[in-house]
């Protein structure tokens, strides 16, 4: 009986044991499962033929091989899927379609042409679906503030041309007025959605600069030919010519130049913030001050100097406005989903709204829902305020705000200084 017993007791032993060989090796194909973790997939538009457009793209495979290589957003990595709007809404949103129905993104950033987002906006708000939009327009977020249920999923990361005409005039009074003794403006600004609202904003503040507005111009994205708009700036006798330009910019820069305008040009020129506008231009973008996101060589933030080293370093050319912007984005993404824990649209929208982290171009955080510009990056001294920059001797020189500046701004020999 004790022999019978010994072994109903050993194969019981031995029964045993093979279960929990199976269990063990259940668990191993599990673990193994959860250490290869799904990636986060992330969108980027851009009309990639575009400087700013190709800023996009580039800012955003900088900040993926930067957070990838530290270990990812808890331990995924980042898979960048690229598609490019060639400036055209129609095409803008059959990217951001075939982004979320075939290649399952869970975010988007891009789109700095306000037309293509307004193209894209409806369809992130009916697929649910955050878009961090490039674009400046203020109706962006002030759609975001009148339908908060609808349009939640939009941010933008441009602080929009309410606060780029803050920008501009901020500049305008510490370079133009109380360093070059300027007076009298000019505003010059290409016909686009996102410029009207530039505009408007240029006519408030420009006077409270000391900038009197003695004439306001606005031409067709398509001009060629700038000789007459020229003419009737010189007609005016004024200082500087405030610009509102981002589609177009190379071809007033040349004419500017090659007329001899005796008016400074400067404002928002998007194009004159990429490096390779000296080489585009021939030289001609001599004495050109534009607003940008940050300039080699000015400590805007702690990672302002690294960001622009390491991307001169991997694309040969300094960033633009909206490299810096998406590199930011991008760690803005990562911080939410950490935040998170989870790719979830509507547990990302609560986490972006609690951004708060320093970046390229400041402290970037988002207007809240009740705010006039909601879900639009925060514009301010200790937030995102970005440089005043002028092309000097082929280079990109910071000359405003005084912290970050590394020159003083200067005139190109055909411009007149202002009279006593």
């Amino acid at each position: 009986m004790e022999t019978r017993h010994s072994e109903i007791r050993r194969r019981l032993a031995r029964s045993f044991g093979a279960a929990a060989v199976a269990v063990a090796m259940t668990f191993g194909v599990g673990a193994a499962h959860a250490a290869a973790k799904p990636p986060v997939r992330i969108g980027i538009i851009a009309w990639q033929a575009n400087p700013l457009g190709a800023g996009i793209k580039d800012g955003a495979i900088l900040a993926a091989n930067e957070i990838n290589a530290a270990g990812g957003i808890d331990g995924r990595k980042i898979e960048l899927f690229q598609y490019d709007d060639h400036a055209s809404a129609t095409d803008g949103v059959r990217a951001f379609q075939r982004a979320v129905k075939q290649d399952h993104v869970v975010a988007v950033i891009g789109g700095f042409i306000s037309e293509v987002d307004f193209g894209i906006i409806p369809w992130a708000s009916r697929f649910h679906v955050p878009f961090i939009a490039g674009g400046a327009s203020n109706k962006i977020a002030t759609m975001v503030h009148n339908d908060y249920g609808k349009y939640k999923y939009i941010f933008e990361q441009t602080p929009n041309s309410y606060y780029l005409a803050r920008a501009v005039c901020d500049i305008s009074h510490y370079a133009l007025v109380k360093k070059l003794g300027f007076k009298t403006a000019v505003v010059l600004s290409e016909d686009a959605a996102w410029t009207k609202s530039l505009d408007q904003g240029y006519l408030a503040c420009l006077p409270k600069a000391g900038l009197k507005v003695v004439d306001h111009i606005r031409f067709a994205p398509n001009t060629k030919d700038f000789t007459p708009l020229f003419n009737k700036v010189e007609a005016t006798h004024a200082n500087v010519i405030i610009a509102g330009m981002a589609h177009v910019g190379l071809a007033p820069t040349v004419q500017w130049h090659d007329q001899q305008v005796p008016a400074l040009l400067a404002g928002f020129n998007a194009q004159a913030g990429a490096s390779n506008f000296w080489k585009r231009s021939n030289g001609a973008t001599e004495g050109v001050i534009t607003w940008n996101a940050g300039a080699p060589g000015a400590a805007v933030t702690p990672k302002s100097i690294p960001f622009t080293d390491a991307y001169v370093k991997m694309f040969k050319t300094t960033p633009t406005l909206e490299a810096y912007m998406t590199y930011d984005s991008m760690y803005a993404l990562k911080a939410a989903v950490e935040r998170a824990r989870s790719t979830n649209a509507n547990a990302l929208v609560a986490a972006l709204e609690k951004t708060d982290i320093v970046g390229s171009m400041g402290r970037i955080k988002y207007y809240g829902r009740k705010a006039r510009f909601t879900h639009d990056v925060q514009y301010g001294e200790h937030l995102v305020s970005g440089v005043g920059i002028q092309w000097q001797n082929g280079k990109q020189v910071a000359i405003w705000p005084a912290h970050a500046a590394n020159g003083q701004p200067m005139l190109p020999g055909f411009v007149k200084a202002a009279s006593k």
